[in-house]
């Protein structure tokens, strides 16, 4: 199914954290809870504004999944985990590849998941880091996307 993009209005900020603490919550299960209290108020306050945003909503307005980029690189991808597996993921990377230009993703490797998604659509790891950005004790995969024949990508 192809979902409508949307961009993200500053009003709709907090519904977006939202969405960002349930995905985490149901797929993050690597982290402790002073790490989603720690993340929290700099994904509201600091991560969101540094990034281009992009959203996808339901029929009743909600967001229900949304990516952030920055210089090619898609900074983070969080699904409402109600609505994981009907392809709003899917939508959301085409679009930041096809539409942002990304080519590059970081994934926290226990997000076992999330790695396999981004192999299943292309990415490859490139190389490895013992702590996450913030410097946390996470392990996180560097991942790029495979060299494009036609110039664009349309994943199945």
């Amino acid at each position: 199914m192809n979902y409508r993009i949307q961009t993200i209005n500053s009003s709709e900020l907090p519904e977006v954290v939202d969405v960002w603490e349930a995905s985490v919550r149901a797929t993050h299960h690597f982290l402790k809870e002073e790490d989603i209290l720690y993340f929290k108020p700099l994904i509201l306050n600091e991560y969101l504004k540094a990034v281009t945003l992009r959203c996808v909503k339901s029929r009743q307005d909600k967001i229900i999944g949304f990516l952030g980029v920055a210089e090619q690189n898609l900074e983070m991808l969080f699904i409402a985990p109600n609505t994981r597996g009907q392809g709003v993921g899917k939508s959301l990377l085409n679009y930041a590849i096809n539409q942002l230009g990304v080519i590059k993703v970081d994934v926290n490797e226990a997000n076992t998941q999330a790695v396999g998604f981004y192999h299943h659509f292309g990415f490859k790891t490139v190389s490895r880091s013992e702590l996450d950005a913030s410097g946390k004790p996470y392990p996180t995969l560097h991942m790029i996307l495979e060299k494009l024949e036609d110039g664009l990508k349309t994943i199945k």
